[in-house]
């Protein structure tokens, strides 16, 4: 089986949104386990690898933060 190219700080969204409406999860944790964050309320979920690849739907387009800075 393959691992899908998912990294921190990626936002993901899953088959059924999440029971405050939501359905945009940032990516916290990647291992046997895949950590996510709603966006929406911040709940922490935990899920094994294996019942998040059966729940993604896509892969979403990242949000800027602000806590870069430019090197310079």
């Amino acid at each position: 089986m393959e691992i899908l190219p998912v990294q921190i700080g990626d936002y993901v969204a899953l088959r059924k949104p999440h029971a405050c409406g939501a359905n945009r999860w940032r990516v916290v944790r990647l291992g046997a386990d895949v950590g996510l964050v709603c966006t929406h309320c911040d709940r922490r979920i935990l899920l094994p690898r294996d019942e998040f690849e059966r729940r993604l739907r896509r892969r979403l387009p990242g949000e800027e933060t602000e806590n870069e800075t430019s090197g310079g």
